[in-house]
């Protein structure tokens, strides 16, 4: 190998390496941001969950606003690997089934601390920095995909089916939290996709 070979090599990992501390910040936050809010939580907080040193957060986050926009980043591209993978499935009842399915999977930590993107998105509406422009971005892909499965299923109503099954989604979630009874979620959950093959016609 020569000096240079090495060189790039020793710059390439020195890269892997800050991308990977990177990345456990931004899954910490999304996490913390979850359980604790994004107001009560501190930079201290997130460094801790991701185990970064507090003093390399500053490396890649000048501010916690710019952590939070990470996280709604996070978000979306979670939402995106969702739906993709989703999208395989070649029946469209069955991918809103799937997604359902998914969500009702969750009523444990539903339960404990509410929808992960919909207590971050209900927050952020509180602030006037555009952060909540950011969360309404990834609230309408959700109702977009949604609105193309029912499309698919050939409903006229689709948008507003799309917007029916999300708030039943969000209404369930808030439920779920405030009476700490994942149950609740599940037997939703079953309605919901009842409802889904009847909207199919099955």
């Amino acid at each position: 190998m020569t000096d240079s070979e090495s060189g790039a090599t020793a710059g390439a990992a020195a890269r892997s390496r800050r991308g990977g501390k990177r990345e456990r910040l931004v899954a910490a936050a999304v996490q913390v941001f979850h359980q604790q809010g994004v107001e009560k939580t501190t930079l201290a907080d997130v460094a801790r969950a991701g185990d970064v040193p507090l003093g390399n957060v500053y490396y890649y986050f000048k501010t916690k606003d710019q952590l939070v926009e990470a996280a709604v980043d996070a978000h979306c591209d979670q939402l995106t690997t969702l739906t993709a993978r989703l999208d395989a499935v070649p029946d469209a009842a069955a991918r809103l089934k799937a997604l359902i399915a998914g969500w009702v999977e969750q009523r444990e930590t539903a339960a404990r601390f509410g929808c992960p993107f919909g207590t971050l998105a209900t927050e952020l509406d509180k602030r006037d920095d555009g952060l909540d422009q950011a969360a309404a971005k990834v609230m309408r892909t959700l109702l977009d995909w949604v609105e193309r499965q029912f499309t698919e299923l050939g409903r006229p109503d689709a948008r507003a089916l799309a917007v029916e099954l999300v708030a039943a989604y969000q209404g369930m979630s808030v439920l779920t939290n405030t009476l700490r009874e994942p149950g609740l979620m599940a037997d939703q959950g079953n309605r919901l996709q009842s409802r889904i093959d009847d909207l199919a016609g099955r």
